[in-house]
């Protein structure tokens, strides 16, 4: 139900450089994928996006996975070449007051701030070791400057 509603409204009106993939969606209803535009100023601007989102029974109340996909994965130093965002809303900070909306308004927010295009230091290591879903990682939040 909750899901459905907040798939109606982004259909409806869609943030600025939003668009949820309506096709994905058809196919399954707990797994959508989201078309982002990098921001007009940024490092990101004329850059696309996807991220997928995989919604456990228990959403709103767990955070969904969230990951980007596709051939262009943002070079960005919360982002791993494997798709992985280190994000806090994604995990600890999770709370049901968010929506699909808000993760990809904070996850457009982070590219948006980024002043240089890398991956993140333990990139090559993470991906080697990682879990396939993000959410079982135990990330480490210690620079929300970039």
């Amino acid at each position: 139900k909750r899901l459905q509603k907040e798939l109606q409204a982004l259909l409806k009106d869609p943030p600025s450089g939003v668009k949820v993939d309506a096709q994905s969606i058809y196919r399954n209803l707990s797994e959508w994928i989201v078309d982002l535009d990098g921001a007009p100023g940024t490092l990101f601007e004329g850059e696309k996006f996807q991220l997928a989102f995989k919604f456990g029974s228990r959403y709103p109340f767990d955070s969904p996975q969230v990951m980007f996909i596709g051939g262009n994965i943002p070079l960005h130093p919360h982002v791993y070449s494997n798709g992985h965002i280190c994000l806090s809303i994604l995990t600890d900070d999770w709370s049901p007051a968010l929506s699909v909306q808000s993760v990809c308004l904070s996850v457009v927010s982070m590219l948006s701030s980024c002043k240089e295009k890398k991956r993140p230091p333990d990139d090559s290591f993470y991906v080697k070791t990682c879990s396939k879903n993000p959410k079982k990682t135990r990330w480490w939040y210690h620079d929300d400057t970039v």
